[in-house]
């Protein structure tokens, strides 16, 4: 129990119990990040740190506006970039450092643009129209991604203050005040909502769809303004352990399935309002918050946030295969030290220096643009000095002949096609042309390559239906066949109900009916199906071979024209091209075993719903893979655009096997 002195507001303004918060905040997310097992909902930290913030700084600014009637933003401006920034610098700069030493010299493109995105406040939207997925592992994360909340709080403080101040000035009413906050609040969080089925990126990047938690820890501020609390004591604590509870809950129970932020948001936002809402009291969570261990974590808890991720990020791109939760662990336990003396020698000094605070606030906001500066020249002359790297060894490979079980060169040539520098951009041309359909679009037309009077071979399926297309298409031209591509990206030929990002794609669905209905009303020489078996399209659909076989099955059932499938292809797990950059002479530190990238329950669906209809599946894996290992380059020819997509120059060299395969199934004589 909490005796009655420490139940009572402490007369500094200082609340224990908020620090206590932080910490909680940051375990939870630097735990998750280390992948321990049982915290799958840590990401939520972040989310309690918004109405932390939102919070204080609201608290702050009312203080001012009641006390000097107005707010003075320069002052306001350069006490928040002594208290961010300096840190936050530090981190960039010893980041870009280190990735000069270990990081693969192919990830220094994005590094850089990250890294110009952060020193110009702005990695939120970076990651946003990069369409990052946070939630998702991801086997080379940018070393910049934790800024990103970073940002939404940075444009929050940017916009906050003049809402408030016009507000104060214009009706002087704390009624109305409230009234426009909640109306603030409310229309972010619908917009969050929105956006998380419509661009779930944007919904968890960007300021407008997260100022709601922000705001939500403002209101909380409004209503303490003048109360030790919401309620009255004798309910207090138990709002307090309710907050506990729901936070908890969050952190327990949510998962990188769960959709996100969107509604489900609002139980880690609440559950912290609440908490700070009830106020030191009583029996409720404040001895448990205020404990010394929780205050000390509490009080780091910025350093910390900004050093766990590099620090668990860089051994674990640096390093081949993934890092043991050992030591991911021992990791984290060695950021509190390290965040320590980040605080201790940089945060707290600079934020209290007489040098910056004795003087006027246009001298710490000129040293914020030079430091930005200074972030931005390191970051290009890393970029450059990376750039100037040789990406292959002095020593050509054979042309590539494509073959059974093919022997994997291990050694990145300087005859490489396409160059490792170039990988991403070496897509089949349906992507220039327009016939790789977006997210929203539904339209069945597709497009035809070749002799409009020529017999038709349909490609039909998603990227991974695309990329087979340099190898189609030869095959095509060259027998006397035109070819008709109907592609959408992340909508699977199978019937199987899509997700995107965890959200819902009710397009996909309307695409896939629209084209079978426009193959049927004319059917070709032959429909040639492909499909990337993807365990994220739908939670837990990969652990079910039947329910992907049953998947293919109504699409097979549903066209009216001789079909063929094309087996999916390996899927590497991580990206060959920036592990080569850092292996130029052991390539097959890169290939992936081929019980790993040949895995998966729904391939084997895949192959039962082709067996059980006398469908043709074309398998053509064993001239991508040999008997043991799927190697990265084959010949001169880099096999891998990213984790699982075909370069289009393996494509094209593939042009004869698919067409050896196909011309037995194709009806006598419809070639040219």
């Amino acid at each position: 129990m909490v005796d009655s002195a420490r139940a009572e507001p402490d007369p500094s303004g200082f609340r224990a119990d908020i620090q206590g918060l932080r910490a909680i905040a940051v375990g939870c997310v630097l735990l998750y990040h280390a992948g321990l097992p049982f915290l799958p909902g840590g990401y939520v930290g972040v989310d309690v740190f918004f109405v932390i913030s939102g919070f204080l700084i609201t608290t702050h600014l009312l203080g001012q506006l009641e006390r000097h009637g107005r707010l003075r933003f320069g002052e306001f401006y350069a006490r928040r970039a002594r208290r961010i920034l300096p840190a936050s610098f530090v981190v960039l700069t010893l980041s870009l450092l280190a990735a000069l030493i270990w990081y693969p010299p192919l990830l220094m493109r994005d590094l850089w643009a990250a890294a110009v995105a952060t020193a110009l406040y702005v990695p939120n939207y970076f990651f946003a129209s990069a369409n990052s997925d946070y939630l998702a592992e991801s086997s080379n994360p940018s070393l910049f991604q934790h800024y990103w909340s970073l940002g939404v709080e940075e444009q929050f403080y940017l916009l906050w203050p003049v809402l408030l101040a016009l507000v104060w000035v214009l009706v002087r009413s704390r009624r109305a005040l409230t009234g426009v906050l909640v109306g603030v609040v409310a229309a972010s969080f619908a917009l969050c909502v929105w956006l998380t089925f419509a661009a779930q990126p944007w919904a968890f990047f960007s300021l407008p769809s997260r100022a709601w938690e922000l705001g939500v820890g403002g209101l909380v501020a409004v209503a303490l303004q003048h109360r030790p609390r919401v309620v009255g004591e004798r309910w207090a604590a138990g709002l307090g352990w309710a907050g506990i509870a729901a936070v908890a809950a969050s952190v327990l129970l949510f998962s990188s399935e769960t959709l996100f932020p969107g509604a489900a948001a609002a139980l880690p936002v609440l559950g912290t309002a609440a908490v700070i809402a009830a106020g030191r009291t009583r029996g409720g969570p404040t001895r448990m918050l205020s404990a010394k261990g929780m205050v000390f974590v509490g009080t780091i808890s910025y350093s910390l946030y900004l050093v766990h991720w590099p620090a668990l990020v860089l051994p674990g791109t640096a390093l081949p295969g993934e890092l043991p939760l050992w030591i991911t662990l021992l990791i984290a336990i060695a950021c509190v030290p390290a965040a320590w003396l980040l605080y201790r020698f940089v945060e707290d000094p600079v934020r209290r220096a007489p040098l910056l605070t004795a003087r006027r606030a246009r001298v710490t906001l000129a040293g914020a643009v030079a430091g930005s500066l200074a972030c931005l020249g390191l970051a290009s002359a890393a970029y450059a000095v990376a750039d100037t790297r040789s990406l292959h060894v002095e020593r050509a490979a054979s042309s590539t002949v494509i073959v059974d079980a093919p022997r994997g060169t291990d050694y990145v040539p300087d005859n490489l096609a396409p160059a490792l520098r170039d990988a991403r951009d070496s897509l089949p041309e349906v992507y220039d042309d327009g016939c790789m359909l977006g997210i929203a679009a539904t339209d069945a037309e597709g497009c035809l390559y070749g002799d409009p009077a020529a017999p038709r071979i349909v490609l039909f399926g998603d990227s991974h239906a695309a990329q087979w297309f340099p190898a189609l298409e030869g095959f095509a031209s060259s027998a006397g066949y035109s070819v008709e591509v109907h592609t959408k990206s992340s909508c699977p030929a199978a019937d199987i109900e899509s997700l995107r990002r965890g959200a819902p794609y009710p397009q996909c669905a309307q695409w896939r009916e629209a084209v079978i209905d426009r193959i049927n009303a004319s059917p070709p020489a032959l429909v040639l199906i492909a499909t990337f078996t993807d365990p994220e399209l739908a939670p837990g659909v990969d652990g079910d071979a039947q329910t992907w076989a049953a998947a293919f099955g109504r699409t097979l059932d549903a066209l009216k024209a001789p079909v063929a499938m094309i087996a999916d292809t390996p899927d590497m797990r991580e990206d060959p091209a920036p592990c080569l950059s850092a292996h130029l002479s052991d390539a097959e530190a890169c290939a992936q075993p081929r019980s790993v990238a040949l895995a998966g329950q729904a391939r084997e669906g895949e192959a039962e719903a082709a067996s059980t209809r006398g469908v043709a599946l074309v398998d053509l894996n064993d001239y991508l893979c040999g008997p043991d290992a799927c190697p990265p380059i084959i010949g001169n020819t880099l096999v891998y655009r990213d984790s699982h997509h075909l370069t289009a120059a393996i494509s094209a060299d593939m042009a004869d096997v698919l067409g050896t395969a196909l011309r037995t199934l194709l009806p006598p004589g419809s070639g040219g």
